[in-house]
């Protein structure tokens, strides 16, 4: 199948859409496209606080979709054992003087239901509370069963964020649904 590239590339200027990525999601995979990023921001000549919080915050939805996609490609390694690798999206652009951060994966019923609590709970809280609450999380014991980390991610993305965050869920079948998420980075910084 051929694509008429010059349209999609016209499509995505006349969205602001600077970086797209859709497909399986691992770690060397994250490496590069990190690597990419930071050439992108580094073109863009933005302050070095709005950067940094772009990055940050793409390296945090990076890996949570590595860890917490439902939505698994299945492979065999050279060697014959299986690999699952999860899938998701991230799309970055700009416009108006913000960076905006979309990403989107597969999560479970219980998983949309703890991650609609802990943003709904992060979007309460100012710059200082989100703070204070990101070092308390630091030293507490993580409760959910299904985190794979420090549960700090949504912390540290509510932090360096310029608004509140947006999310939304949809129904996906079989006990899953579509998560998606959106940030914003003021390019001047938070």
């Amino acid at each position: 199948m051929k694509f008429n590239i010059r349209q999609y590339g016209k499509m995505l200027d006349d969205n602001h859409i600077k970086v797209i990525y859709s497909g399986p999601v691992w770690a060397s995979g994250i490496d590069g496209m990190a690597e990419m990023l930071l050439k992108r921001l580094e073109f863009d000549d933005i302050p070095l606080n709005a950067s940094q919080s772009v990055f940050s915050i793409f390296v945090e939805q990076m890996n949570n979709m590595m860890m917490y996609s439902a939505d698994k490609e299945r492979r065999a390694t050279s060697e014959g054992s299986p690999l699952e690798i999860s899938k998701g999206i991230f799309i970055l652009g700009v416009q108006d003087a913000k960076y905006f951060i979309q990403c989107g994966n597969v999560v479970t019923n219980h998983s949309a239901k703890i991650l609609k609590t802990r943003i709904d709970y992060l979007n309460t809280l100012d710059k200082k509370g989100l703070r204070q609450y990101y070092k308390q999380q630091m030293h507490a014991e993580n409760s959910n069963l299904e985190s794979k980390g420090a549960g700090v991610g949504l912390i540290e993305i509510a932090r360096r964020a310029s608004a509140p965050i947006d999310y939304k869920f949809e129904p996906y079948g079989d006990g899953l649904q579509y998560f998606t998420i959106y940030i914003t980075v003021q390019q001047g910084g938070k």
